[in-house]
């Protein structure tokens, strides 16, 4: 049963660790050296689609929900493209965190930048997610806040978004990897920001030729894409397998847990953020969508 809003806002506030806009700063953020990610025990079907002409080098970038997404975006890479995988999301980090000539004001370190690690690892495809961090706990945003200013919020975002994606197509050289930008679910507190950043991105991606993975709407109501729920009913590959599908007395599976809106693990929240360590819906729907794309775009 979802309890009131004035409790589970409070309790969401407290333990984001890295998204949406609290009143007070998340846990310290950390790191998740890139790498190639474990497999994890989530598994759906195959997606439908065909398969691009070779396996592709995917780099993920992102937040919070990168953090604890990676392992199983990485398992649907690897078992539907067979795609080689590098993850290096820092929780607490928004667009600018990873634009090369912020180290001393970022999440991220130098090397970690997206730019360095295109040139490192010469990806075919950049997926990105982030929430939208609003509320200036990362310096690089030099206070910039939804609640206060959120013309300024969107002009500035969408100014990093232009300037990550010229550093990455510079860092590519001849072989420039497209970029999966990927749209965010809803959040009850600033529905219209999600929207707008959403909005953003795409934008983002049709005037620079890349994609926009619409993620968020596997974890929407039917007809309403913008309002949060805390389940959804389950699919047929949730109700074929019974811990997936959370609540199957009443067909429906859980996305959130009661005490955090915005991030999709099930697990409690720890002091230092990690991969999810336990079969969340919400996750795997979420990954499917990215790898659907994934798969568009490195054909």
């Amino acid at each position: 049963m979802r309890k009131p809003w004035v409790v589970g806002a409070l309790l969401a506030g407290m333990l984001l660790g890295g998204c949406g806009d609290p009143a007070s700063a998340p846990e310290e953020p950390t790191a998740a050296a890139p790498r190639a990610s474990a497999t994890t025990h989530q598994r759906a079907p195959a997606s439908l689609g065909p398969a691009p002409r070779k396996a592709p080098t995917v780099l993920y970038l992102g937040d919070s929900l990168a953090m604890e997404g990676q392992k199983v975006l990485g398992q649907e890479l690897r078992r539907d493209l067979k795609a080689k995988y590098t993850a290096a999301p820092y929780s607490g980090t928004t667009l600018c965190d990873y634009l090369e000539g912020t180290a001393e004001r970022s999440l991220v370190p130098a090397a970690d930048k997206a730019a360095a690690l295109v040139r490192r690892l010469r990806p075919d495809v950049v997926v990105l997610q982030f929430w939208g961090n609003s509320w200036g706990y990362t310096p690089c945003m030099d206070g910039i806040t939804h609640d206060k200013s959120p013309a300024r919020y969107f002009s500035r975002y969408a100014a990093d978004a232009l300037r990550l994606t010229e550093q990455i197509a510079a860092a590519g050289g001849g072989s420039r990897p497209r970029i999966v930008w990927v749209a965010q679910g809803p959040d009850p507190i600033t529905p219209d920001r999600v929207r707008r950043v959403n909005a953003l991105y795409e934008k983002r991606a049709a005037a620079s030729g890349d994609l926009v993975a619409d993620a968020g709407k596997a974890v929407s109501p039917a007809g309403g894409r913008y309002t949060w729920t805390q389940s959804l009913p389950c699919t047929a590959y949730e109700r074929a397998h019974r811990d997936l599908c959370t609540q199957p007395g009443r067909d429906r599976t859980a996305l959130h847990r009661d005490d955090d809106y915005l991030h999709f693990c099930l697990a409690p929240t720890t002091s230092r953020p990690k991969p999810c360590p336990v079969r969340s819906p919400g996750i795997l729907r979420l990954a499917r969508e990215v790898t659907k794309t994934v798969r568009q775009a490195a054909r």
